[in-house]
């Protein structure tokens, strides 16, 4: 790696940490020597970037600090397309226009070699799009997750059987079939699986439930397993 573009991923891996990251935490992640990055961090530091901290303690970046604008490798260029066109996938109508928007608005910014790589049309996901996930607008999921407000949904279990269900949704993960909404169920109170296919109504409440998502998403994540997940 190139000592501007080392420079540049030293800065966003400080602008995205949340706590001080050592320099060989950095090393590791950038496949060099721990020596490298400390006179990296001196360079960055000359150059009046506002990283404070120290060897042993870890850096931090001040906020505040801006970069250029956003640029992107061939590498990363191609990951973005091929990201896209997974999307094309889904059964997600908004998300699907929202990528075709993103694919036009990166192809309108980056240089002449950044675009052909993203309109050369080489990279395929190939496969059957979803079906329609049915009556549930997973945009409407999608916001109630982001603002930590409750649905409140007419569900059918396995078995086919009614039950309404109070739920603070917390992810939504997309198969090819169908999507999942992952949720803490108020009336088993734990986390439920709800395919998307079998909610036959899913209405917001106005109740919020803010502050509890990270909480919540901390408890699926530390007992979930890819083949054990429980339904409704």
């Amino acid at each position: 790696m190139r000592k501007a573009s080392r420079l540049f991923e030293i800065i966003q891996i400080l602008r995205l940490a949340r706590n001080p990251v050592t320099a060989a935490m950095i090393a590791e992640q950038l496949e060099v020597t721990v020596r490298s990055i400390y006179r990296d961090i001196a360079a960055l530091q000359a150059m009046r970037v506002p990283i404070e901290g120290g060897r042993g303690i870890g850096y931090i970046l001040r906020p505040g600090f801006d970069l250029p604008p956003l640029m992107f490798s061939i590498e990363e260029m191609e990951a973005i397309v091929l990201s896209l066109a997974l999307l094309e996938r889904t059964g997600d109508s908004e998300l699907k226009q929202a990528a075709k928007r993103v694919s036009a608005k990166i192809a309108g910014a980056v240089p002449p070699p950044l675009r052909q790589a993203f309109e050369a049309n080489a990279l395929h996901a190939w496969g059957f799009a979803a079906p329609s996930v049915g009556t549930v607008d997973l945009a409407l999921v999608r916001r109630a997750i982001r603002d930590e407000e409750k649905l409140d949904l007419s569900y059918r279990d396995e078995q086919g059987r009614a039950t309404e269900r109070l739920i603070r949704p917390i992810a939504l993960i997309y198969y090819a079939e169908t999507a999942n909404i992952v949720a803490w169920c108020e009336l088993r109170q734990a986390i439920r699986n709800f395919r998307s296919d079998r909610i036959e109504d899913c209405l917001p409440t106005g109740l919020r439930f803010k502050g509890e998502g990270d909480h919540l998403r901390q408890i699926w994540v530390d007992g979930w397993e890819p083949n054990s997940s429980t339904t409704g």
